[in-house]
C-alpha cells in the first residue's frame, strides 16, 4: 500500500475517458494493490471520493468514504466505504440541489454546482456482485462528481455561473454563509 500522487488540473489524462476495468481481474492482487492505494491516497489526502484517474490509473474505478458528522458540506450521514466499478448512472428523478464542490485534482479552489439528487448507479462491487444502488442528496452529488472523472469531466466543467467559483480561504472567508447559494 502507498499513497499516490494525485493528477491536477492541466494534465492531460484528467480530460481522457477511462476504459473499463477488466473483470476477470477483481480480486487479483494488482486490484487489491489499487483499491489499498486509492484508499491510502484519499485518507491521506483528506478527501471523501476518488477515481482511478486521479491517481493516474486510466480505468472506470471510484472509491467513495463519507463519515457521519459536520463537515464543510453541513451534517452528512455516512456512506461506508463503497467500490464502484465500471459504473453505469441513471437519474432518477431530474430536480437539482446545489453543493460547492471541491476536488482534490483542483485544490485550493470551491465552485458551486447544481446535479440531480435522485440517481441510480448499477456498477460491480470490489467482489465482483452487480450492484444497483440509489443515492439521494448529498451522496447523489459525490457520485455523480466521482463519475465524473471517469468520464473526462470535471466539476468545474458544470458551474453554470463562474462569480461562484473561487479560492478556498475566499470562500471561508466571504462565500460560506447559509444564505449563500
Amino acid at each position: 500500500m502507498a499513497i499516490q500522487p494525485i493528477l491536477r488540473m492541466g494534465h492531460p489524462n484528467l480530460r481522457t475517458e477511462a476504459s473499463d476495468y477488466p473483470v476477470d481481474q477483481i480480486g487479483t492482487d494488482a486490484f487489491s494493490m489499487l483499491i489499498e492505494n486509492m484508499r491510502d491516497t484519499l485518507k491521506d489526502a483528506g478527501g471523501i471520493g476518488l477515481a482511478a484517474p486521479q491517481i493516474d490509473v486510466p480505468f472506470r474505478v471510484v472509491i467513495i468514504d463519507i463519515p457521519e458528522g459536520k463537515s464543510r458540506y453541513g451534517v452528512l450521514s455516512a456512506l461506508g466505504f463503497t467500490v464502484l466499478i465500471n459504473p453505469v448512472i441513471t437519474v432518477l428523478d431530474e430536480s437539482t440541489a446545489g453543493f460547492w464542490e471541491g476536488c482534490l485534482s483542483v485544490p485550493g479552489l470551491r465552485g458551486y454546482v447544481e446535479r440531480p439528487q435522485s440517481i441510480k448507479v448499477s456498477y460491480l462491487d470490489d467482489q465482483g456482485q452487480t450492484i444497483e444502488h440509489e443515492f439521494m442528496g448529498f451522496p447523489a452529488t459525490v457520485v455523480q462528481h466521482e463519475l465524473d472523472h471517469l468520464a473526462g469531466r470535471l466539476y468545474i466543467d458544470h458551474i453554470k455561473d463562474t462569480t461562484l467559483l473561487s479560492f478556498e480561504a475566499e470562500f471561508d472567508r466571504y462565500l460560506a454563509e447559509p444564505s449563500r447559494p
